[in-house]
């Protein structure tokens, strides 16, 4: 039986040996929505999992940094952190692919690199006041990336240039955006700027209630294509966030749905053949960009 369109594609860049770079804004995104795949290109192919905002920040935290805190049942934002980064190294293990901890500030948790006028006196009565995106419904999950962030996203792109280097004629998988939480609009835009061929994965389990942005599809010619093999597996991999899948999935059970993907709606048969990991090694840890 021939391949379908996506498989066909996996198969055409896994077989030339090009490097894949897999964009995951937070500290499970990859495997939520790319675990399946990652399980069968990561025994194929030499894969890596960059994870962009890995880190918290001390208190005062804002409203929603508390509430979320209290949906993970954590006191301490960067003890948290730690612990999801130890999650992180251990399901990408079990996947056998590399990975990386970039290190940027969680969006709920990152601050003004200066603090707004006359703000000084309210810090500790009204954290909001210091925070790229004070709230997180009106703010952080609006689909919009702050004008405050254009450093993280210089600091992104840089990442996608170190870790990918155009000559590589690797792929890059990075976020569709799908929920329009600032983050993943943040990957998504530098994924797009960097000049590399990008393939866009809809963003699980968000997708699950919440449509793609019309207008970035239709401006990329973007067509989706659905990816079911190896999904037995995945709940499994995703129970390994332990101290994040309750809050994602209340009462246990997460959907056994296909990844989704979309490519360029004239995707190349062939990709440059070319051997070798990305730079940097497994066991990179926080600290930016190399």
């Amino acid at each position: 039986m021939a391949d379908d369109p996506l498989t066909g594609f996996v198969r055409t860049v896994v077989g030339s040996g090009a490097p894949m770079l897999v964009l995951s804004p937070h500290l499970d995104d990859a495997v939520l929505s790319c675990g399946a795949l990652l399980g069968w290109a990561g025994r194929r192919a030499p894969v890596t999992v960059a994870s962009l905002f890995t880190e918290a920040a001390p208190p005062p935290y804002t409203l929603s940094a508390r509430q979320y805190l209290k949906q993970t049942r954590a006191g301490d934002a960067e003890e948290l952190f730690a612990d999801r980064r130890a999650e992180d190294r251990h399901v990408l293990e079990l996947l056998d692919v590399d990975w990386r901890h970039v290190g940027l500030v969680d969006g709920l948790f990152r601050r003004l690199s200066r603090p707004r006028p006359g703000t000084g006196r309210l810090v500790r009565l009204l954290p909001e006041v210091t925070h790229v995106y004070p709230t997180y419904r009106l703010h952080l999950s609006r689909g919009r990336v702050s004008a405050h962030d254009a450093e993280t996203l210089g600091v992104v792109g840089e990442t996608i240039d170190a870790l990918l280097p155009a000559r590589s004629g690797g792929l890059v998988l990075a976020p569709l955006g799908v929920g329009g939480h600032a983050d993943h609009v943040l990957v998504r835009t530098a994924a797009e700027r960097s000049g590399r061929r990008v393939v866009y994965y809809s963003d699980f389990p968000y997708n699950q209630s919440a449509a793609a942005d019309p207008e970035f599809t239709r401006r990329n010619r973007l067509v989706a294509r659905a990816w079911e093999r190896n999904l037995d597996r995945k709940a499994e991999l995703i129970r390994g966030y332990r101290t994040q899948a309750d809050a994602l999935f209340p009462g246990g059970r997460i959907p056994c749905a296909p990844e989704v993907y979309l490519l360029p709606e004239s995707a190349p048969e062939t990709v440059p053949r070319t051997t070798g990991r990305l730079p940097g090694t497994r066991a990179r840890a926080a600290g930016g960009v190399p």
